[in-house]
């Protein structure tokens, strides 16, 4: 399928998940802001007239640790209190989590997995039977000059880019919340967002016979 096209099925879809509840699971390492972008997302989704949900998965919270956050939508109120066990889509802050963490668990078929990447991870066969989305998140957030080069904090970036994919929440929702609960360089925050809402690579569904194509 060319570009146009998958565009197209990715837009159908986001219509569609406008109208049913959403649940999405973040994966990240301390110090990246993973919890934040689900509090921030949740509050621009608010802004949207959704209902919301935002949690993170309590544990070791030392920088660079592995850390878990969960995201639920609906335009219907939200009775569910429990965690998410399966989500509609995956977003992973760090790739490097890829290499020790089973970020497709409890995936839905079909679902989404956006990644900070510069590029598509070398061997798609673990993505297989899923959509397949990603941004150099990293890079914004360096020019940006948000973080260090060591620890860069990329949860705005990835905001963005989710924002451009599912296309909700709207962007001016996405820099509001920004604007309103970012104390620290909110402009830069809300262009690294913007700069990814524009810059989001999308492979749509990850087909077995492609994977294992590109398979080293």
């Amino acid at each position: 399928m060319g570009e146009r096209g998958t565009h197209k099925v990715e837009r159908s879809a986001a219509h569609q998940e406008k109208n049913r509840m959403v649940e999405i699971r973040f994966h990240g390492r301390g110090g990246q802001g993973t919890v934040v972008a689900t509090i921030l997302l949740a509050k621009a989704f608010f802004q949207d007239g959704f209902y919301v949900q935002s949690f993170p998965l309590f544990g070791v919270e030392r920088r660079g640790a592995p850390v878990e956050a969960y995201l639920r939508l609906d335009r219907s109120e939200i009775l569910l209190r429990t965690n998410v066990y399966t989500p509609d889509h995956v977003v992973v802050l760090d790739q490097t989590l890829l290499e020790s963490v089973d970020v497709t668990l409890g995936l839905k078929g079909g679902g989404l997995i956006f990644v900070n990447t510069p590029s598509l991870p070398a061997n798609l066969e673990p993505f297989s039977g899923y959509r397949l989305a990603f941004v150099d998140a990293t890079r914004i957030a360096l020019k940006n000059r948000l973080g260090t080069r060591t620890y860069p904090i990329v949860n705005t970036a990835m905001m963005g880019g989710l924002a451009s994919i599912l296309g909700m929440p709207t962007m001016a929702a996405v820099a509001e919340a920004i604007r309103e609960e970012v104390p620290s360089k909110p402009k830069a925050n809300i262009k690294a967002a913007e700069e990814a809402y524009s810059r989001v690579q999308m492979l749509g569904l990850v087909e077995k016979t492609a994977a294992a194509a590109l398979k080293p």
